[in-house]
């Protein structure tokens, strides 16, 4: 007889009274989050809605750079890298919405695919020097990057020389990342990519949309993606991002160190007509005199 049951099926076993008190707390823990908007789907619909809003680039009328102006960081890619851009690699632990919705510092940065003008690729050209707004940047001055302000807060772009515990999370060399405040470490400098007319390029106006060097003041390391280097993030898949010269056996930098600020197009409302087509000029721009 000790297979009949001796009760009904309605009848609750066990600690039933505070495992439904723990599922009524649940429900009401859910609600009361979901009403202040910190679910994970929100803050990642949140993050993308914000992140990945257009931005307006510079137009530049005289075909230089400028303090103050808007602009891309795209490497044109090469062997095994496709054409990318220096991003915001910011997730749902980066975003904070105190006193409003924004990224914390400090906030990673990476390489992505998708080359598009958007709130995660905009950098604003700033000046460290006193150099007004709107005055030409020009080969070796001094000057930092730094994110839109707004969603972006406009954190610095930053890299210090490499230790154990400050590193590339894949390559382990020396890590660029995005940072609160202007310091030396978020000090960069534009140098010609030619190291045989590098001198004759010194102290004159950087074009806009021509492959240069974004080399770093304190560490003179170039800024480099890696196409080995594979980062998955909640973007999808993309490249690490570091500061490192790579030089080939002409002691000139190799193709990983290559960038093009990239303006908006003056005819509308885009990139730049080159950009847009992937028809960068092979041959050296001509000097432009101040």
């Amino acid at each position: 007889m000790a297979h009949i049951r001796t009760y009904r099926t309605p009848v609750k076993m066990g600690n039933w009274f505070e495992e439904q008190r723990l599922k009524e707390d649940e429900v009401k823990e859910h609600l009361e989050k979901k009403g202040r908007g910190e679910l994970a789907g929100q803050k990642m619909d949140l993050l993308k809605e914000n992140i990945l809003k257009p931005v307006k680039f510079s137009v530049t009328n005289d075909g230089t750079l400028h303090f103050g102006d808007i602009v891309m960081l795209v490497n044109m890619g090469g062997g095994n890298r496709e054409c990318s851009a220096v991003s915001i690699n910011a997730d749902v632990n980066s975003l904070t919405k105190i006193p409003s919705p924004s990224i914390q510092a400090p906030c990673a940065v990476s390489a992505v695919r998708s080359v598009q003008p958007c709130t995660r690729t905009a950098f604003v050209i700033a000046s460290v020097d006193g150099s007004p707004e709107g005055s030409t940047l020009h080969f070796e001055q001094s000057f930092a990057l730094k994110t839109t302000n707004g969603f972006a807060r406009g954190l610095y772009l930053t890299s210090d020389l490499q230790s154990f515990q400050k590193c590339a999370k894949k390559s382990r060399l020396q890590e660029v990342s995005l940072e609160d405040g202007d310091s030396f470490l978020s000090w960069w400098k534009i140098v010609y990519f030619d190291p045989q007319e590098r001198l004759e390029y010194e102290g004159l106006p950087v074009p806009a949309n021509v492959k240069v060097l974004i080399v770093h003041c304190k560490t003179n390391q170039a800024l480099a993606v890696l196409g080995d280097q594979v980062l998955w993030t909640m973007y999808g898949k993309e490249y690490e991002l570091t500061a490192h010269t790579f030089l080939d056996s002409h002691k000139a930098e190799q193709d990983n160190n290559h960038w093009i600020l990239c303006t908006a197009d003056p005819a509308g409302d885009g990139l730049s007509e080159v950009m847009l087509t992937f028809n960068f000029t092979v041959n050296p721009p001509t000097p432009l005199h101040s």
